[in-house]
């Protein structure tokens, strides 16, 4: 195992607070990560990280160490990139995490034609609408959609998803069509329930230049969105979601838009990348290919 590759491993393991995770990330067995840092450690002098039954934490030294050698692993991957002038040279693997229903609906039947641009590139879709730890994870890049969570992350704003309000035909017979804010005391809503804390979602929209918001009586209330937009079908209340969402179910006429001119605010878009110097170039490829992608479907 060269240099580089000691470093990438010792990084892994402190990312990972652990050697079997850091293992597994990188596809090798325990004892050749735990030899990789105990190389290091000889080398260097010093110890890099403490060890206990249950959790591995770096050292003062480890810490240094830590921060060192992700500039140097950004560094050489740049370096590596530099005479490929032709997109099909870059190679390597992208761990991505998005929302689930953009992952399925957008990004998925997309993927196809990046592979085929970059047949040396390797992608690794996550799809979860929890927060997730990207370094502990060792994700390269995830998609967020609404504010932002974590200040540790490097952030890049990619647009904007819009919100329409909508509501089942049969929802609408049995309560009759909202026309207007003012009537939401007498209608009921799928209450969404975010998965990071458990907060149910007011029902919001914007009047005369200000937001506003108000609790919607409700009886079912879900934490996802294929959960939040199955119920509306269902005719179980109004929801407000991303106009993306249920483009199929408005054309098929198993959803209709209720009070088209009081929507929410759109909520903005995000990719979330762990702290590095360099990102390497086939990421940047993969961003912007992505960027265009989500900007193309929701615009």
């Amino acid at each position: 195992m060269d240099r580089i590759e000691l470093y990438r491993v010792f990084v892994r393991v402190v990312d990972c607070a652990g050697f079997t995770r850091a293992a597994d990330q990188l596809k090798l067995p325990r004892s050749t990560v735990s030899e990789a840092v105990r190389t290091l450690e000889q080398r260097l002098g010093t110890r890099l990280l403490h060890r206990t039954t249950r959790r591995v934490t770096p050292t003062q030294d480890g810490l240094l160490f830590h921060a060192r050698c992700q500039q140097l692993i950004a560094d050489a991957d740049e370096a590596e990139q530099l005479f490929r002038q032709s997109p099909q040279a870059l190679s390597g693997r992208i761990k991505l995490d998005v929302p689930g229903r953009i992952g399925r609906l957008i990004i998925a039947p997309a993927l196809p034609g990046f592979l085929q641009m970059h047949p040396q590139i390797d992608v690794e879709l996550g799809m979860t609408d929890r927060s997730i730890d990207l370094v502990e994870d060792g994700v390269d890049c995830a998609l967020r959609v609404g504010p932002l969570q974590d200040s540790r992350l490097v952030a890049r704003g990619i647009g904007q998803l819009p919100l329409i309000n909508v509501a089942s035909p049969a929802y609408v017979e049995r309560h009759g069509m909202p026309m207007h804010p003012s009537q939401l005391g007498m209608h009921w809503g799928v209450l969404y329930a975010s998965p990071g804390n458990g907060r149910v979602e007011a029902w919001e929209w914007r009047e005369n230049g200000i937001l506003r918001s108000q609790p919607l009586a409700g009886r079912v209330t879900v934490n996802s969105a294929e959960a939040y937009i199955a119920c509306c079908i269902a005719g179980l209340g109004m929801i407000q979601i991303p106009a993306y969402d249920v483009r199929a179910e408005l054309a098929a006429g198993s959803l209709l838009e209720v009070m088209p001119g009081h929507r929410a605010d759109p909520m903005p878009m995000h990719l979330l990348f762990p702290h590095r110097r360099h990102p390497s170039q086939r990421l940047r490829v993969f961003v912007d290919w992505l960027q265009q992608v989500l900007l193309e479907v929701v615009g």
